[in-house]
C-alpha cells in the first residue's frame, strides 16, 4: 500500500507487500512522510478518505431471517415435514406436533450455531491496539489506532501491540513475539535493515506486524499498511474466503435420506399404481394404503436422535476439558485420518527451559520444564549439586545478572504458579539460576548493575557491568556464541589439571599446566558442542566474564567487549515438548491417525522437536518456500509422505489442509494463533487451544481444549469414535423396524389383504420406539477396541453390505412375525380389531428385544453386560412396554387406534411371535463371529469360490 502525496498519485513499490525490501530512507520517500514531524492534518485526511480507517470492515452477513429458513433445506427434513403432513391429513395432531417439535429443534441449533461461526472475524478485529503514539505536525499524541494512515510515525516501547504494519525505521534492541502471526516460538529480533523481497514473514526484521506484541527495547516505525492491507488484514481475508466442508455424516445422512426419499416416493408411486390398475381397489382406499406405506417408511426419529447422540457426547467431551462449538464435530472427530498440529504452545509449552549446560570440563543436563524452579543437574549420569560445582553457580549468576526479565509467583502457597515478565529465552535463564540454589533479589542486591548495553541483533550479544561484593568490578556478556569466541582467549575450568567430564565432546588438550580455574580457549571443543545442541533444536548462549578495576569502570562502550573475556560455558535451551503430547502422538499413531506438524520455526528445529514427539521419524522435513513453489497438484503427491512441514504461512497451513481433504483424509488442525484461524475454519475439524490461544483461533475452531491439552484430543477422538457406533446402532435399530413395518403393509397391497396395520397404528409404533426405545442407544457406553481400529474413510458409506444384509433379514423377521400372527388371529376367528392390536404388539415387542440385540452389532447380548450393561436400555423397554400396555387396554387410546384388549394367552402368543427376531439375530451374530475368527486367507478362499 501507499500513500497518495498531495497532488499527485501514488507510486507503488516494486511489490505490493516488499516493504521490508526497500530501505527506510526509500520507505519514507514513497510514502512522503518526515520522520521529524510526522503528517500534517490536512494530508492525514486525505489519506484517511483514501485508505478507510486502520479497521477491518465487517463482511456481508445473510440476515437472520434467512439463516434460520436456510436450516429447513435437508432432504431428510422435507421427508419429516411429508410426514407432518400427512399425519395432519389424518387428523392425528400430537403425531404432527411431535414430528413438527424435531424439526424446529433442529433448526434452531443449527441457527445458533451458525449465528457464532461468524465471529472469527470479529475476534481478530478486537487485536487492533486502543490506542497508540504518533507523531502529527511535530508533536506527537495518544491516538486511537482506527485513525492510523500510512506515513504515520509510530514510536513503540516493551509492552506495547504493534497497532498497524510498520516499517521500522529506528530500533534498539528491539525484539517481538510473532508467534501469533508466524509460530515462532522465540520472539523476533528487529532491525531497521531491508532484506529480500522473496523473504519468509517470519525473517522480515525491518517490519513490524498489527496484532504483535514488542517484547523489547524502543522501536519508530512508518506504517505501511492498515487494515484490510496488513499481514493479520490478509489473516482475516483468508477465513472469509475460505469455505468450511460439511462432516461425513452430513454427507453420509444426505445420501442416505435422499435414496431413502426417493426410494419412498417411487415405492409409494408404483404400490398406488398396481392396487388400482391391477388389483382394481377404489383410489380412495388405495391412497390410505400408501399413506400407510410412507409413513411406516418415513424414519421420523433420525434428526432427533442424532442431535440427541451428538449432544450427549458434547456433554461428555466437556468433562474432559474438551468444548464442542459445533455439534457435528463430535462425530467428525471419530472419523479423523489425519491431525496437522501447530508446534508452539500446542505440542510443545510454549516456555523456554534450559535443557544442557556445558562448561569446560563437564556436559551437565538439566531436568524440569517450564519457568518454575523445579528440577536438578546430571553430570555423566551422576546427580550433580550445585554448591559442589562453582562454574555452574558462577554461569548461573552471569544467567541471572545479565538479564532483564523477573519471575515472580501468582500467589503465597507452594503450588503457586510462576509468571515471566520479559523474554522468554530470558525467563529461562532465571529459571536456571533459581535451580541452582540462587536468590533473585539477593543476587541483584549484591552484584548492582552499573551499566548495561542491551542486546541489539546486529552486535548479537548483551552486556552488563556489576559491581563485586567485594569492591571490584565485572563485565558479564552473554550472546551469540560465535560472537563471543571472537571476544574470548580464555576458558574457565574446575582446576588447571582436572580431565574432563564432558563424553563424546570431552577433551583434555590445552589443560595442562595452567594455572587453576583457567586455560586458554579450546574452539574445536566449543564449536562441537554447539553443532550437537543445534542437533537438539536447543538455542545455544554463551557467556564471558572479564573482571575491571571498580575504580576506573563506571559506564560501558562497545570498546569495552573487544578481548580479554574468559568463557563460562555455554547454555542450551529449547520449547520443550508436553510430556502428555508424546504421550497422545503415541495413541494417534495406534489408532491409525497420522500427525503432522505445521510450525513458524525453522526446518532444523522442527525436526528436532518432531523426532522428540515421535512425528516425521526417517521422513523429510518441507519448508515454506518448497510449499510455495509446489503447485496445488504436486503438493498433494507429496503431502501424505511428509509429517513435519517448517517456516509455514496461514496460506501454507491452508493448502496443507485442502491438499490431505483432496487426498480423502479427514483432517482434524490444532493450533492457537491467529495465523492458524484459516486452516483452522478449513478443516473437518478445527481444535483450538482455550488457556493460550487467540480468540481468533477458539471462534474459528469446532472444539476448543480448555486445558491446552493436546492429549485431550485422544479422548475427543475415542469419544467421537463412540457417538459414531451409537448412530450406526441406532440406524441399525430404526431401519429394520421401520422395513417390517412397510413390508407388512406393502404384501398386505401385494396379496390382496386386509390392511394389517392402519396408517394411525404405524405412526403409534413409530412415535413409540424412537421416543423410548431407539434413545437409548444414544446413551451407549463407548466400546473397549475403538482406538485399536483404523479410522473409517470418509467416502465409506452409512450402510454397508453387512448392514443392507441385516437391515432385510431383520425387517422380513419382523414382517413374518407381524403378519403371520395377524393371518394366523383371524383364521382362528379373532375379529379384525383384535388381529391388528396383536399384530401391531408383536412389532413394538419384537423391536423391544431387538434393542438388545443392537447394542452390539456383531458381540452376543446373550450376557450380563449385553443385557444389563446400559440402565438406559432396560428403562426404555420398561417405558415402552407401559405406553404398549396403554394403547391396548386404555379406553380413550382404543377409541383413537382402533384397538382391543388382549388376553393373557394373546399376549402370550405376541411375545413369542417376537421372540423370533431376537433369537434369530443372535443366531446370525454367532455365525458373524465365527467367519471373522477363521483367518484372512480362509476367508478370501472361501468366498471366491462362492
Amino acid at each position: 500500500m501507499t500513500a497518495a502525496p498531495k497532488g499527485s498519485s501514488p507510486s507503488p513499490p516494486p511489490v505490493p507487500s516488499a516493504w521490508h525490501a526497500l530501505e527506510a530512507s526509500q520507505v519514507l520517500a514513497r510514502l512522503e512522510a518526515d520522520p521529524e514531524r510526522g503528517l500534517a492534518s490536512d494530508e492525514v485526511a486525505r489519506r484517511l478518505a483514501r485508505f478507510g480507517p486502520n479497521q477491518l470492515p465487517a463482511p456481508p452477513r445473510r440476515p437472520a431471517w434467512l439463516r434460520l429458513l436456510a436450516q429447513f433445506h435437508n432432504v431428510l427434513i422435507y421427508v419429516i415435514l411429508v410426514a407432518a403432513l400427512v399425519t395432519a391429513a389424518l387428523g392425528h395432531w400430537i403425531d404432527t406436533g411431535v414430528l413438527m417439535a424435531a424439526v424446529v429443534v433442529n433448526a434452531l441449533i443449527g441457527f445458533v450455531q451458525e449465528g457464532n461461526a461468524e465471529a472469527s472475524l470479529d475476534a481478530i478485529r478486537r487485536m487492533l491496539s486502543l490506542s497508540c503514539p504518533v507523531l502529527r505536525d511535530g508533536r506527537r499524541r495518544s491516538l486511537p489506532a482506527e485513525q492510523l494512515v500510512p506515513g504515520d510515525i509510530v514510536t513503540l516501547v516493551s509492552g506495547d501491540k504493534v497497532p498497524a504494519d510498520l516499517r521500522l525505521i529506528a530500533a534498539r534492541g528491539v525484539r517481538v513475539d510473532e508467534a501469533a502471526l508466524t509460530g515462532e516460538s522465540l520472539p523476533s529480533d528487529k532491525s531497521t535493515e531491508a532484506v529480500a523481497a522473496d523473504t519468509p514473514l517470519g525473517d522480515r526484521r525491518g517490519l513490524l506486524f498489527s496484532g504483535t506484541l514488542v517484547v523489547s527495547g524502543v522501536a519508530t516505525g512508518v506504517v505501511v499498511g492498515t487494515g484490510r492491507e496488513t499481514e493479520l488484514g490478509r489473516v482475516s481475508t483468508l477465513i472469509e474466503s475460505v469455505e468450511t466442508v460439511g462432516t461425513p455424516l452430513t454427507h453420509q445422512v444426505a445420501t442416505f435420506s435422499r435414496w431413502l426419499a426417493a426410494a419412498i416416493i417411487v415405492l409409494s408411486l408404483l404400490t398406488f399404481a398396481f392396487g388400482v390398475l391391477w388389483r382394481g381397489q377404489p383410489a380412495s382406499e388405495m391412497f390410505m394404503m400408501v399413506v400407510a406405506l410412507a409413513a411406516s417408511a418415513i424414519p421420523e426419529g433420525l434428526p432427533a436422535i442424532m442431535t440427541i447422540t451428538l449432544a450427549l457426547g458434547v456433554q461428555r467431551m466437556a468433562g474432559q476439558r474438551a468444548i464442542i462449538r459445533h455439534l457435528p464435530a463430535v462425530e467428525t472427530l471419530g472419523s479423523v485420518s489425519v491431525i496437522c498440529s501447530d508446534k508452539t504452545g500446542t505440542l510443545t509449552r510454549n516456555e523456554m527451559t534450559v535443557r544442557r549446560v556445558i562448561t569446560a570440563d563437564a556436559v551437565i543436563e538439566v531436568s524440569g520444564a517450564g519457568y518454575a524452579p523445579v528440577g536438578g543437574f546430571e553430570a555423566g549420569g551422576e546427580p550433580l549439586v550445585p554448591g559442589s560445582a562453582p562454574i555452574l553457580v558462577e554461569l548461573g549468576r552471569a544467567a541471572l545478572l545479565c538479564n532483564d526479565a523477573s519471575l515472580d509467583r501468582d500467589g503465597n502457597g507452594p503450588g503457586a504458579p510462576w509468571s515471566l515478565d520479559g523474554d522468554p529465552t530470558e525467563g529461562a535463564l532465571l529459571t536456571l539460576a533459581l535451580k541452582a540454589g540462587l536468590d533473585q533479589q539477593g543476587e541483584r542486591r549484591d552484584w548492582p548493575r552499573l551499566d548495561a548495553i542491551p542486546f541489539e541483533s546486529e552486535h548479537r550479544f548483551m552486556a552488563t557491568l556489576n559491581r563485586d561484593p567485594a569492591g571490584g568490578s565485572l563485565i558479564l556478556v552473554k550472546g551469540a556464541p560465535e560472537r563471543l569466541f571472537e571476544i574470548c582467549d580464555r576458558q574457565r575450568t574446575a582446576a588447571g589439571d582436572s580431565a574432563s567430564a564432558a563424553g563424546d565432546l570431552a577433551t583434555s588438550a590445552c589443560k595442562a599446566a595452567t594455572s587453576a580455574g583457567e586455560a586458554p580457549i579450546d574452539l574445536d571443543y566449543w564449536r562441537r558442542a554447539v553443532t550437537d545442541c543445534g542437533a537438539r533444536a536447543l538455542r545455544v548462549l554463551a557467556f564471558a566474564v572479564r573482571r575491571v578495576d571498580a575504580g576506573q569502570q563506571a559506564r560501558l562502550d562497545f570498546s569495552d567487549i573487544d578481548q580479554g573475556f574468559t568463557l563460562l560455558g555455554l547454555v542450551g535451551s529449547m520449547d520443550p515438548p508436553r510430556d502428555e503430547a508424546m504421550a497422545a502422538v503415541k495413541t494417534c499413531h495406534g489408532a491409525g491417525i497420522t500427525v503432522k506438524m505445521i510450525t513458524g520455526d525453522h526446518a532444523e528445529t522442527a525436526r528436532a522437536i518432531g523426532a522428540q514427539l515421535g512425528i516425521g521419524l526417517g521422513r523429510p522435513a518441507l519448508t515454506g518456500a518448497e510449499i510455495e513453489l509446489a503447485s496445488d497438484a504436486d503438493l498433494a503427491q507429496v503431502v501424505d509422505d511428509v509429517d513435519v512441514f517448517a517456516r509455514a504461512s496461514p496460506e501454507h497451513k491452508l493448502r496443507l489442509v485442502q491438499a490431505l481433504q483432496r487426498r480423502g483424509q479427514v483432517v482434524a488442525m490444532t493450533g492457537d494463533g491467529v495465523n492458524d484461524a484459516p486452516a483452522l475454519r478449513r478443516a473437518d475439524v478445527g481444535v483450538a487451544m482455550g488457556h493460550k490461544g487467540t480468540e481468533a483461533a477458539k471462534e474459528a475452531a469446532d472444539m476448543v481444549l480448555a486445558d491446552d491439552n493436546f492429549a485431550t484430543i485422544g479422548s475427543a477422538v475415542h469419544e467421537g469414535r463412540g457417538v459414531y457406533d451409537n448412530l450406526r446402532k441406532f440406524i441399525l435399530f430404526m431401519l429394520p423396524t421401520n422395513g417390517g413395518e412397510a413390508l407388512v403393509v406393502l404384501a398386505a397391497i401385494v396379496f390382496g389383504l386386509v390392511l394389517p396395520l392402519t396408517p394411525a397404528q404405524v405412526l403409534w409404533i413409530n412415535m413409540v420406539t424412537s421416543s423410548t426405545l431407539g434413545l437409548a442407544l444414544a446413551f451407549e457406553p463407548t466400546e473397549g477396541d475403538v482406538m485399536r481400529r483404523r479410522p473409517r474413510p470418509a467416502s465409506a458409506p452409512l450402510l454397508d453390505g453387512f448392514f443392507l444384509w441385516r437391515v432385510l433379514m431383520v425387517s422380513v423377521l419382523m414382517m413374518a412375525a407381524a403378519l403371520g400372527l395377524f393371518l394366523l388371529e383371524l383364521a382362528g376367528g379373532a375379529s379384525l380389531e383384535t388381529a391388528r392390536t396383536m399384530a401391531v404388539s408383536a412389532v413394538v415387542v419384537a423391536e423391544m428385544f431387538y434393542l438388545l440385540n443392537s447394542r452390539h452389532i456383531v458381540n452376543t447380548a446373550l450376557s450380563r453386560e449385553g443385557l444389563l450393561g446400559n440402565r438406559h436400555a432396560l428403562v426404555a423397554i420398561a417405558s415402552c412396554a407401559v405406553l404398549q400396555i396403554a394403547f391396548v387396554h386404555a379406553g380413550w387410546l382404543q377409541a383413537v387406534f382402533g384397538t382391543t384388549d388382549l388376553s393373557v394367552a394373546e399376549w402370550g402368543r405376541v411375545i413369542l411371535a417376537a421372540a423370533l427376531v431376537f433369537v434369530v439375530a443372535e443366531i446370525e451374530k454367532a455365525v458373524v463371529r465365527g467367519w471373522r475368527r477363521r483367518p484372512a486367507s480362509a476367508r478370501n478362499h472361501e468366498g471366491k469360490g462362492a
